[in-house]
């Protein structure tokens, strides 16, 4: 699967600080960049990069542009910032960046990327006004990173046992790594990181719990897949797409992997999606009092999704776990809202694909995430409540595949027993879409890029039912 979950917090190197969040300037972002001239601006209204520009870059893009992480260049310094300075107007100006695709209509989000107008303004004037420096010692304080982190020092790291060879060409099946915990008894996630050995190479990572023994949880929810008029006969091959469960299985292969598997088997049976990485993703920090449990003697499942780009390349993947103290009052699960039924005809332009949970019991949802691939256009989250009200939850009208979001609810929402709610999807299979790799393709389920996926992702948990190891 092509996607991540967890953009909740960066900055500051702690889990408790909620408010830091990072955007990254793709390489994009600066070709053929030619800012119209401006009218002069006044000197005594001009902002400076110290007292002005740096305390907003600090904020909301060193957390991904800094060395080492993300973003391809460091916005830090004066001396590295200056020479993007006409990038930073137009892609602000025009709110590309920071990258952020909710709907403002929809729904209040506590890691919302965007600047605020004020912002934007500020960062324009500093531009128009001719970039200059100002005075160095008002530069505000660089935000304490853990090197080698987001989130600070782990309490638990857990590494792939064995390198991955990356061959330079091919096209790579799934691989999946087993790590054992070696937990003796449950313990909570407050906060976990992945970090990827070899970023050139490595689309996506998910970690998945597989627990030793039968989830006696009861279910609270089931998944219909909406087939909507004309709809295309189900395909042979989406039959092996995942169903509403929280396990992927893995679909046909387009072609032979090339390069052997790596130890280890696809998930199954009682796992459990856990942390995940892909670009656009920030780590997920749960607030205090939730968590997500990890049984005792539970083994993790990396599912990495290598692809190669001409060069050779070798990856051994980490997890970073910060533990909490206590059980939580409140289990975090992950769910999925998914339709593999779908066959998106060659040349369509807006091909519409729904799916629908309904709830057996008071349920609170944390965190949306829309997934589609190449083709995705846009995916809606709706609420219907027990008598009937309907609600827009997240609406994402400009889906972009290469910037994966986790809209994280500024406060949970309740939906009561009864409740349902719905992901609508619409993919472009046209040549009007200048990233679909194929037009004339038709389109089903699958795991590699050039395929399709259609899966809303959310993080909830169960009111009725507190955290303790009874209630599993």
């Amino acid at each position: 699967m092509n996607f991540s979950i967890g953009r909740i917090t960066r900055g500051a190197g702690s889990i408790a600080a909620l408010a830091g969040i990072g955007f990254c300037l793709s390489t994009s972002a600066v070709v053929g960049v030619i800012a119209a001239p401006q009218a002069p601006v006044s000197a005594a209204v001009v902002p400076t990069f110290s007292h002005d520009v740096a305390p907003i870059l600090y904020a909301k893009c060193v957390s991904c542009h800094r060395p080492g992480e993300v973003a391809p260049m460091s916005l830090i310094s004066f001396k590295e910032v200056r020479p993007w300075a006409k990038s930073i107007r137009e892609k602000v100006a025009t709110r590309v960046m920071p990258p952020w695709h909710a709907d403002t209509r929809y729904g209040k989000f506590r890691n919302d990327l965007s600047l605020p107008q004020r912002e934007i303004d500020t960062l324009i004037r500093w531009v128009d006004g001719g970039a200059p420096e100002g005075n160095p010692a008002e530069m505000p304080k660089l935000p304490a990173f853990a090197e080698g982190w987001q989130l600070g020092k782990p309490d638990q790291v857990f590494e792939m046992q064995t390198d991955y060879e990356i061959p330079a060409r091919g096209t790579i099946d799934y691989q999946y790594f087993e790590v054992p915990t070696n937990f003796t008894e449950d313990r909570w996630m407050q906060a976990g990181e992945v970090r990827p050995g070899d970023r050139a190479h490595v689309h996506h990572i998910i970690v998945y719990v597989r627990d030793p023994k039968p989830d006696t949880r009861p279910t609270v929810m089931s998944v219909r897949p909406i087939l909507s008029a004309p709809q295309a006969p189900q395909d042979p091959q989406a039959s092996q797409a995942p169903a509403a469960a929280q396990t992927p299985t893995t679909a046909a292969p387009r072609e032979a992997p090339a390069a052997p598997r790596a130890q280890g088997r696809p998930p199954g049976g009682g796992d459990a999606m856990l942390v995940n990485w892909a670009v656009g993703e920030d780590a997920p920090v749960f607030l205090p009092g939730n968590a997500k449990r990890i049984p005792a003697g539970s083994t993790l499942i990396f599912q990495v999704h290598y692809t190669t780009n001409g060069t050779p390349g070798r990856d051994r993947s980490k997890l970073g776990l910060t533990l909490a103290k206590e059980p939580p009052a409140r289990e975090i699960r992950t769910g999925l809202i998914s339709n593999p039924l779908f066959s998106i005809p060659s040349g369509a332009g807006n091909y519409e694909v729904e799916a629908e949970a309904s709830f057996s019991e008071d349920v609170k949802v944390w965190s949306m995430h829309p997934h589609m691939h190449l083709r995705g256009k846009d995916m809606t989250f709706t609420a219907t409540y027990p008598d009937g009200k309907q609600q827009v939850l997240l609406s994402v009208p400009r889906f972009d595949f290469g910037w994966q979001t986790d809209y994280w609810l500024a406060e949970p929402l309740l939906l009561p027993k009864g409740s349902r709610l719905r992901v609508s999807a619409h993919f472009d299979n046209s040549a009007a879409n200048k990233a679909n790799p194929d037009p004339a393709a038709t389109v089903r389920w699958g795991d590699q890029t050039w395929e399709e996926m259609m899966i809303g992702f959310f993080t909830f948990s169960v009111e009725s039912r507190p955290a303790t190891p009874a209630q599993r």
